[in-house]
Order: C-alpha cells, then structure tokens, then sequence
C-alpha cells in the first residue's frame, strides 16, 4: 500500500512539472525582437493550480478540503501533523497499518512554487518585456549608425590631411607653379620701404603678375640687382612668366607715380616774362608722373582734372590737415585753396587712382613731413599758428638762399609784430600770369589777397611749395632786429639792416648791378 502511494505521488509530481514548465511555441511565434533575450514563460493557471496542490495534500492528511462543509456528527475533523510527532495522529497511522509519506518534499516544492509565483506576478507583462526589448534594439541600432558615421568622418579627415600633406611635399620638391605667356594688361604694384624678395613675391602674386610667389622668389634671388629696388609703384604686365616680371621690375620704364617737387614750386603753370618758357607747376608734374602704359595703350591723369580736383569743397576727401582746414576753407579763390600743401620733395603715388585720390595721398604725406619738424609745437616765440608757419615759410623759400632763410624769416617777425607791410615781390608776382624777379609800379599797386604791398600782413595762402629747411627758418628765425633786405646782384647776395636810409642805398646796389631791370 505504501508503494503504491509512493509511486501514485511521484506519477503527480511529473505531471506537475510537465503541466508548469511546458514549452509555449505560440510565445516564440508571437515574439518579434531579433535579440538574444529569451521570453520569460509565466505559468497563467498557476493559481488554479495551487489550489488544487493544496486540496490534494489537505485529504491525504486528513485536512477539510476548502469549500467542503464539516462534519455533522459531532467528530472533529482529523488534521494533519508532522510526522514523528506523538498523538492520536500517530495511533491512527498505526492502527491503520498504513505509512504516512514523507511531507518534507512536499513542503518543499510548496514553498519553491510560491516563491516562483511571486517573481511572475512582479514580473511586466510580455508585451511590455516585448516593447522594452525593442526599444533597446532600436537604441544599439542608433549607437551602431552614430559609430559608423564618426567613423567616416574621421577617415574623411585623415583622407584630406594626407592629400594636403602631399601637395605641399609635391609644391616643395617639384617646380612651382609658372606663367607661360603671352602676357596681359599692365598692373601697378607697390613696394614698400623695407620691402624683402619674398614680400615683393606676395605683392607681385596678388596683384595676379605671377602664377606663385614662389616663381618669382626663385628668379628674383637669381638676380643681384633686386637689392637695388627702390620703394615705389611699379606698372607690371600681367600673367608674365616669372623672369619676365624680374626683369620688368628692375626696368626704368616701369616706374610710374614718381613725383619730384622742387622748392618753390607752384600749383599752377607760369610763363617767364624774359623767356615766355613755361615753367610747369606741380599738378602738370603729377599728370605727367600718372601716366602708364605706352603709345595708344597710355592712361593718364590730365592737368585740368587735377586742378579741377584740388578746388573741390570736400577738404577731408582732399587729405587737409585739421591745423589748416579753417583757413583753407577762406581762401578766396578755391583753385589755390591747396598751394602750399604738397611740400617740395620726391614723392610716389598710386596712378591708378582719381584725381581726388591721388591729391589726397600727396596732401597727407606732406602734412606728416611738415609736422615731423616740430610745426605743431612752434610759435611759441613767433606768435604764429601752424598755416601761418607754413605760408610764412613760403616765402622765405621764394625770396632768400638757404644760407639766409634764418634772417629773411626774422625780418617777416619783426614787421608782423611792427605790423609793418611786408612788401615781398614774390607775393605781387603769385597772382600774376608772366612773372619775373623784378616787378613794376602797376603791378606792386594791384590789390590781391596776395600783394603784401598793398596790405599788411601775410598772404591768403602759401605762394610755394616750402622746403624743410624754410620751415625750420620760420620755426626758429635767426636772432636780430632786421627789418629790412634787399639782393644786389645775380650771385644771390642779399644785405640786411634795420635802417630805411640804409636800405635806399642797398637797393641802388641793386639797380646798378641790373638785377632789378624788367622785361616789360
């Protein structure tokens, strides 16, 4: 009898076992995540199960069955106990001659299958542990895609460094790159002071002269007379091979924008009253200096836009200085409102520009070399501002040698401050078409805002262009009480006193060595 119990309790724990952990092939059909992750099996008529697990136990020990109505006879229920344990529970069992089965495996399994239905009531449904999964596929997808296009990123980068790398390998070891010809239209560049064969290289590739900077570096260090280039503009073809463009920048011919001012030069043309030469004033020299290119190819800056330009009324466009713009402005005649204001000296500027430009670039270097000798901080002692400065420099440039500039611009701050007329020919002779050193009666009696004779004080404007060294004068005149001078002969010689009776006989001096004779 107890063999069969034994084997009936284990025929039911296999059937149990077949019944809890079957396979569910609809599970893995439904299942749609292409992952490793194996869907979790929940057991859904596990509590159907339990319970009939616990009826089953409760009658083989004697236990009422739950929903069972109890005895009514009177007797108690028998319950069940462990085994070993004393009672009327163990009597029974004797006097029945049966063997009670060990309950120790059944309690056991018990226990086991409640705790494994624990862990599945708090495990998620399969379709959420579905939607998870595919979610974190979707995520490994992303990650793999964001690799893969870092990935070719970099190797782009990698690729276009190694091709960067090459060419400058190729550019360094091989030829540089040349122009073959034929050339182009004439392009004017610039050399800078302090200018060196690899910034003129840079210049000269820019402007498009030479297919590389390189080119021409080579060819330049060929040549030893690139140390003899001079700061300046330079009309260069373009698209010339690059010995070519060497060789045309060492070439006089290409020089262009060069401009020698000479002391005491006058904006505007003057005819010479003994000669009838014309002498050239300085926009004639700045046309003449703007032109590029040869025969019908030439372009030039003419005289009469450049005059046309220097009487415009936008000052600032004109490059005047702030100490001069009041007084330039109240010049009476705006076609000289500039005289003056380009110095004498060796000038360069960009012919390729306008009128309007060009006079401006003029005008502002000029200013920057009259203020380099103390201008702005003179007159302390003069009583003169820095316009009058510069037209009183004027004329110490068109009336006195350089070894008498200091005492003539003594004499010109003695009569201001004596405001005593200043009666300079040079001043009579400004407003006049034909000039000469000597001038007449009617000419001296002609009323101008220029003829000092006929008014005192200084002229409206400069009448020239002043040197540094007539600027200094005037900055810092000789000592002395001279009021007076006069030049007796054509060697220059000038004598100077403070006496009127004196000078009356110095300028007989004069008349007698002829220098005072007019041609008119």
């Amino acid at each position: 009898m107890t063999d069969r119990w034994a084997r009936a309790e284990e025929r039911f724990r296999q059937r149990e076992a077949e019944r809890r952990y079957r396979r569910n092939d609809q599970a893995w059909e439904d299942y749609d995540d292409d992952t490793t992750v194996i869907p979790r099996y929940t057991d859904e008529d596990h509590d159907e199960v339990l319970a009939a697990e616990r009826s089953r136990r409760a009658t083989q020990h004697g236990e009422p069955r739950r929903g069972r109505p109890q005895r009514t006879d009177g007797a108690e229920p028998r319950r069940a106990r462990g085994a070993g344990v004393g009672g009327r529970s163990g009597a029974a069992s004797a006097r029945s001659g049966r063997t009670r089965p060990d309950r120790g495996g059944s309690r056991a399994d018990e226990e086991r299958a409640e705790s494994r239905s624990e862990r599945r009531r708090s495990t998620p449904t399969r379709g959420r542990r579905s939607r998870a999964a595919s979610r974190k596929a979707a995520e490994r997808k992303k990650r793999r895609r964001n690799l893969w296009l870092i990935g070719a990123l970099f190797v782009a980068l990698f690729a276009g460094a190694a091709v960067f790398a090459g060419m400058k390998v190729v550019k360094m070891f091989g030829a540089p790159e040349d122009f073959a010809g034929p050339v182009g239209p004439l392009v004017v560049v610039q050399v800078h002071p302090g200018d060196t064969s690899n910034q003129i290289a840079e210049e000269m590739h820019n402007k498009g002269i030479v297919a590389s900077s390189e080119a021409f570096f080579q060819a330049a260090v060929r040549n030893s007379n690139m140390n003899s280039v001079q700061p300046g503009y330079y009309a260069i073809p373009s698209h010339s091979p690059s010995t070519q463009a060497v060789t045309a920048l060492l070439g006089k011919s290409s020089r262009v924008g060069n401009l020698v001012v000479s002391e005491g030069r006058q904006l505007h043309d003057q005819q010479d009253v003994n000669t009838g030469s014309r002498k050239d004033g300085i926009y004639r020299k700045i046309a003449d200096a703007s032109c590029v290119g040869t025969g019908t190819n030439q372009k030039c800056i003419t005289y009469d836009q450049l005059d046309a330009a220097g009487a415009g009324a936008d000052l600032t466009a004109l490059g005047v200085p702030s100490w001069a713009e009041q007084r330039v402005r109240d010049v009476p005649d705006r076609s000289r409102q500039l005289e003056g204001l380009i110095a004498a000296g060796t000038w360069d500027f960009d012919p390729s520009g306008t009128p309007d430009q060009i006079l401006k670039q003029l005008v502002s270097a000029s200013a920057r070399s009259y203020e380099s000798t103390g201008l702005l901080q003179s007159g302390a002692e003069t009583k003169l501002n820095p316009y009058q400065t510069l037209i009183a420099a004027s004329l110490v440039e068109r009336e006195a040698l350089p070894q008498d500039m200091g005492k003539v611009a003594r004499v010109i701050v003695n009569r201001l401050a004596e405001n005593q007329p200043l009666q300079f020919d040079s001043t009579v002779n400004y407003a006049l078409d034909r000039t000469e050193v000597a001038t007449t009666d009617s000419d001296r009696a002609k009323r101008t805002p220029w003829n000092t004779y006929a008014m005192p004080g200084l002229p409206a404007t400069p009448i020239s262009a002043p040197s540094l060294n007539a600027m200094r004068a005037v900055e810092n005149p000789e000592p002395g009480t001279w009021l007076y001078f006069v030049t007796v002969d054509k060697q220059g010689t000038t004598l100077f006193t403070e006496s009127y009776s004196e000078h009356l006989r110095n300028i007989e001096k004069a008349r007698q060595s002829g220098i005072l004779d007019s041609g008119r």
